[in-house]
This record gives structure tokens, sequence and C-alpha cells, in this order.
């Protein structure tokens, strides 16, 4: 069970992000090629060919529909490559690309990217992917046996891929700018427009609503720039967040934030227990009776159920003290994933409770 820590002061540009300025999402399909046989099998993955022959088509030469069908690729692998393309990234700049195996390759260690164009989500390009592949990882197999270390069916390009186009931005458009908060509260929203209107004068900025604050900004490109640069620098008082517990089911991991309290309230908790388990019989027919040794189970069932104590837990507004009621349960991270929600259904809760 984790702690939250408690509201700490922060910067502007660590509890709001300027509105627009954002990076882009980027992808291609291209072919790593120089693999020592560990490549897709071509007669099960289609495409691996059919990219191939496009990309011959390109270099001028063209394969015939024999010659197709014969091709056994052993050395190409079919991927897809992502990269991040940032905010106010310009032509020539390089970035990092990320190379994930498509088809039923067994490792892409050793290969090279050939020229792939990366788009975004309107189909433009926007950078071109080349280069050696880093894949962080080891195989062997023989006679049957296989190790593998790491994962060798994706692989990483530092600086593999070359920006093409930029994305256009709206920082230096209009008068103002837009603060849009990390997550929405209607106090952090205030206390950011305060900070920034002691800063730099009344009126500057205003909170539109419980995310977004706006900021008037000078209009010259240089003096604009310098402005956000002070902005992001101010400090922040932080915010008490809203009481909520965070469940996560598939862990049993349990995460409470300062502000939950616990009204006062009793709980029993027992355990129930079923073991069935099976024990095998021989049956042995008399000599010369003509019957058939067989085999037989005897199965046993057990139910135990443990008696649960009841529990009353006093009021606790501190988390201190709810961690000191909990822990006093004795139950396990499991067990408080059912006694925290009938807690809440009995209204002694004050928290939200949200299960991921």
């Amino acid at each position: 069970m984790g702690l939250a820590g408690t509201a700490q002061a922060a910067r502007v540009k660590e509890v709001a992000a300027i509105e627009g300025v954002r990076s882009n999402q980027l992808t291609g399909f291209g072919l790593v090629v120089g693999l020592e046989g560990t490549g897709d099998q071509t007669t099960q993955m289609p495409y691996t060919t059919q990219g191939l022959t496009n990309y011959m088509q390109q270099l001028g030469m063209t394969l015939t529909p024999a010659a197709l069908t014969q091709l056994q690729l052993k050395n190409v692998a079919s991927v897809l490559v992502t990269a991040q393309l940032p905010a106010f990234a310009r032509p020539g700049q390089l970035l990092d690309i990320n190379v994930s195996s498509l088809g039923n390759a067994k490792s892409l260690k050793g290969g090279t990217l050939i020229a792939t164009p990366l788009k975004g989500a309107d189909g433009e390009v926007y950078a071109l992917a080349q280069g050696n592949l880093i894949v962080a990882g080891a195989g062997a197999a023989a006679g049957g046996s296989k190790v593998t270390v790491n994962h060798l069916s994706a692989g990483r390009i530092p600086d593999g891929a070359q920006v093409e186009r930029a994305v256009p931005t709206a920082l230096q458009s209009g008068p103002n700018v837009n603060l849009s908060l990390n997550a929405t509260d209607f106090q952090t929203a205030r206390k950011v427009a305060q900070a920034i209107n002691r800063r730099f004068g009344n009126g500057v900025a205003q909170a539109l609503d419980g995310r977004t604050v706006q900021v008037k900004a000078p209009t010259d490109p240089n003096e604009r720039v310098t402005f956000l640069a002070d902005m992001e620098e101010l400090q922040v008082d932080g915010s008490v967040a809203a009481a909520k517990v965070i469940i996560n089911s598939r862990t049993g991991s349990i995460v409470l934030n300062q502000a939950v309290s616990l009204g006062p309230c009793a709980i029993a908790h027992g355990n129930l227990s079923v073991s069935i388990s099976s024990t095998p019989v021989i049956s042995q027919p008399n000599a010369l009776s003509g019957g058939q040794t067989v085999v037989t189970e005897k199965s046993s069932i057990e139910i135990k159920q443990e008696p649960g104590k009841l529990i009353q837990l006093p009021a606790a507004p501190q988390l201190a003290d709810v961690v000191k009621a909990l822990n006093a349960l004795g139950a396990t991270p499991q067990d408080l994933l059912a006694i925290l929600q009938a807690i809440k259904s009995a209204g002694a809760l004050n928290a939200e409770l949200e299960v991921i």
C-alpha cells in the first residue's frame, strides 16, 4: 500500500503546459535487411514480399511473377517504425526512432533499416528514417533448445530519422496564450492566474475554467518567448487534491492520497476456504476371476470457515490515522480491496474509489 505525499509548491511549467505546444506521432512501414537468416518467412508474410517488390521498383528493378513465387527472403523483415516529432522541430533535425517487427522474424539483431518515410495523422511525410538497429538482447538455438535474453523483435536507432517538414504552431498568433492544466482543478487554475498577475500585473491572466488559464502575452516573438520563460518559472502553491483511493485489482496495489479520511465504523472479515483433493484407488480383482484392474479416484471436499472478528475503527481524519486503522485489521492487500469498497458503500470512507 503506497502513500501520496503532501501538497507542495510547484512551478507553472510543472502543473500546466502551453496550449498548442505538443509533439506529434509519426509512423511508417519499412524493411530491415541484412539479417542472419532470422527474417520473415515470406510464404507466410506476403506483405514482406510486396514491400520489397515496391522498393526494388523504385530502384529501377522489376521482378517477374515467377521470381516472386520463388523468393525466400530469410534476411529481410517487415517492420513498423514509430517516432515522436517534438514541437518546433525544423527540417534537418534528427529524431530517435523505434523499430518493431511486423511479421514472424526471429530477431532484428544486426539488421539495417532502409529508407522509410514517416507519416503523421494527416498522411503527410514529416521525416525519413534509415540506419542500423540497436537491439539490446541476444539469442541462440540448437537441437530444439532455445535461449533468449531480452526482446529481439524490437530495436531502436538513435538519430535514425531526419525531419523533412515542420509542423506549424499557433504560439505566435493572437494576443493571448492559453495554459492547459495537467489535471482539472479550479483551485489550481485560480492560483496559477494569481501567481501570474502578482508578477506581471492585474488582468494579465484569468482562469477560464478548471483546466484553462488565458494569459495576455507580448506580440513581438522575442518578447513573447522571454515572457513565457519567466512565467513558467513562477511558483504556485500546491492544492490539496480531492480524496481518492486508487486500486489496481490485477496487482493488489492500493494508493491513498493525503485527503483520505475515515469515519467510525465496525468491520468483520473472515476467510472461507474450500479444499478438494483426489486420491487414486486401485481395484484389484481376485485370481482366476477374469476381471481387470481398474484405477479410480476418491475425492474429498473440505470446507473451512475461519471466524471473523468484529473490529471497531475510530474516526480517522488524517492519512496516518487511516493507515493505522487499516493495518489494525491485519488484512492482506487483496482483502483490503473488498474492505475499502464495503466501507465506501457504507458511507464511512471520505474518498473516491478508482479501479485501474
